[in-house]
């Protein structure tokens, strides 16, 4: 039976991979930490699990906290047999120090994202994953967005040369993908509001958009066009453009959202005035195999009441625009809409039916010259769900080392690849 460790919980992401119980993970999980308000948070989110009125989980925390607890975790948890998963999820700086550690002590590891913010962790990143894999260990970082209903379509479609043809190149002024990713400081998880840490407002520790939420975009686009084909990046990318620019926050808001009475010392140099330049919206232009890509993330205060994070995506082909839907106007669940360039209708038609199999229900719904793809209910599990089917995935895994896809760490190269010479672009451009 695998094990849990935890260490340094520091993201809310890292408590939701327990927000449900797995039969193949024992229910007793040891955690590492210094002691201190990120812990405190990521106790009270699994104290919550297990007294939720239904589904509650039954986890059983021991709890090690210390200012040296890496080095007692290399004491205590030498793990030669495999069967130990850590899980870690925290500031950005030095995640890749936790993932090394725990490799060391012979665990697999599940790490939320990202990995690296900076273009000279790299190498350093590359021998992880050569480490994890003479060892027979899985590192795996945390992509829920391959498990959102919309995505997994998206991809079958895009990869359906009847339906979608070939990808268009495109041009810097008119890219051939283009994603915009909306999300908010103030936000519900789990039905609580939630608080995040002060240092979650300082790039060098959690990274700008381009870093992290740069990732799933990235991830998204590479798996939709290419499949199991990760792109090289010496062959296959070309950095063309970024920038940054901020959000306000306000001192009262910054109080709201991180329980802190006033700005830390290590944010001094971003405060300007009575509110801090929260430095974390971007926009970046790269070409990925002759197709041009834009993403541009944005970070606001609060969502509109009854509203949430919010993806919208272009992919033009030669036979066919797949584009995905959400916000006030397409409803808050995502939609796949297909608008045909050539006569698809019966390919699409039997795209959709092959589905079926593996999605039930999913359908098609005519509107003027476009379709829009009917997704029942019961396959939009949520965001949260999300994170226990990647869990689940992940564990099989680490079960069986041997069934890793080859594709996965040229993947994740490649990714970290776009999103740290992102950032290093940014950097050049400067301020907006």
């Amino acid at each position: 039976m695998l094990r849990f460790v935890v260490i340094d919980p520091g993201h809310f992401h890292g408590a939701l991979v327990q927000a449900e119980m797995y039969e193949a993970v024992a229910p007793t999980v040891q955690v590492y930490a210094p002691f201190g308000p990120d812990l405190l948070d990521y106790l009270g989110r699994i104290n919550r699990f297990n007294r939720r009125a239904e589904r509650p989980t039954r986890w059983q925390l021991e709890v090690h906290a210390c200012p040296d607890f890496l080095e007692r975790l290399a004491r205590e948890r030498r793990d030669d047999g495999g069967t130990t998963v850590a899980i870690i999820a925290g500031r950005s700086r030095g995640k890749l120090a936790l993932i090394e550690a725990a490799l060391g002590a012979g665990m697999h590891v599940l790490a939320d994202k990202p990995w690296i913010i900076r273009p000279e962790d790299r190498p350093r990143l590359a021998v992880v994953l050569d480490t994890a894999a003479r060892d027979r260990r899985i590192a795996y970082d945390i992509m829920t967005g391959r498990f959102e209903i919309t995505s997994i379509l998206l991809g079958a479609l895009a990869r359906d040369a009847d339906v979608f043809g070939a990808s268009l190149a495109g041009s810097l002024d008119e890219p051939a993908v283009v994603m915009t990713s909306g999300h908010h400081l103030m936000k519900r998880v789990d039905g609580a509001p939630n608080q995040r840490p002060a240092w979650f407002f300082d790039i060098a520790e959690q990274g700008e958009a381009l870093a992290d939420i740069g990732t799933h975009l990235v991830d998204l686009t590479h798996r939709t066009l290419f499949g199991d084909d990760a792109p090289d990046p010496a062959q296959d990318i070309r950095m063309l453009a970024a920038r940054r620019w901020p959000t306000r926050v306000s001192l009262a808001q910054f109080r709201q959202v991180t329980g802190e009475a006033r700005w830390p010392d290590g944010l001094a140099g971003a405060v300007m005035g009575d509110a801090l330049d929260y430095w974390t919206n971007g926009r970046l232009d790269y070409a990925v195999r002759g197709v041009h890509v834009r993403f541009e993330t944005v970070w606001n205060w609060e969502a509109p009441a009854g509203g949430g994070d919010t993806h919208h995506a272009v992919f033009r082909g030669s036979r066919a625009r797949l584009e995905v839907r959400q916000g006030a106007a397409a409803g808050e669940h995502r939609a796949l809409v297909v608008v045909p360039e050539a006569d698809i209708g019966a390919a699409l038609e039997r795209r959709i039916a092959a589905l079926q199999a593996a999605h039930p229900g999913v359908g098609l719904a005519r509107h003027g010259a476009a379709w829009e793809v009917v997704i029942p209910d019961r396959h939009r599990v949520g965001h949260e769900a999300n994170f226990a089917q990647l869990a689940r995935r992940f564990l099989g895994y680490a079960e069986r080392p041997d069934s890793l896809p080859a594709w996965e760490t040229p993947a994740m190269l490649a990714k970290y690849f776009v999103t740290t010479e992102a950032v290093a672009l940014a950097d050049r451009a400067g301020p907006r």
